[in-house]
């Protein structure tokens, strides 16, 4: 528990899922392409993108914690993604899909949750345009940094789907400095 508890507060020794780095037509952004994987989700709607994140958050953090039916603790990993589903206009809600990728060693079976709001996902190989920003992120800074990955898509003619976009998170809220913190558009 401690070094779980350790991995969240400080973000040391997190597992990521594996991707390879493809070749990319602008330098403010990358292409990677990530492997199939499971990943341990919850699914929100609303209309702030930030109180989706946190309520997600904590409960797939009791998910790790063993609260599943194996009761199995689950090591923390990176990043903390947010699929964002945009609601049909300015006034409509949203769904945010938050998601821990499971670790290598549960991967091929891992512990079933216990909540009813918590599912495991099958990722099936996908390709992403990411754009990287420090800072802590918040709703606003977010949709800051996906307009200017959207402009720089349509300045270098890259097609892109534009709904739905992840969010994704590395570090802790307890890390101050040097923080990672991402936008995904599908390819």
């Amino acid at each position: 528990m401690l070094k779980t508890i350790g991995q969240a507060l400080f973000s040391t020794g997190l597992q990521y899922p594996k991707h390879s780095n493809l070749e990319s037509k602008g330098e403010d952004y990358e292409v990677r392409a990530y492997e199939a994987t499971r990943w341990v989700s919850t699914t929100l709607v609303g209309m702030e993108a930030d109180a989706a994140m946190n309520a997600g958050f904590r409960r797939l953090f009791k998910y790790i914690q063993g609260e599943n039916e194996n009761k199995v603790k689950v090591e923390m990993t990176a990043p903390v993604t947010c699929r964002i589903e945009p609601g049909a206009g300015p006034a409509c809600e949203s769904t945010f899909t938050v998601s821990f990728f499971i670790p290598q060693e549960h991967q091929a079976d891992p512990p079933k949750p216990s909540s009813p709001d918590v599912f495991i996902e099958n990722r099936p190989e996908f390709t992403v345009f990411v754009r990287t920003y420090g800072g802590f992120s918040r709703e606003e800074t977010a949709r800051s940094e996906h307009l200017k990955l959207v402009e720089s898509l349509g300045r270098d003619g890259v097609q892109f789907r534009g709904d739905p976009y992840y969010r994704a998170g590395y570090d802790s809220p307890f890390k101050l400095t040097g923080r990672r913190n991402e936008v995904w558009l599908l390819q």
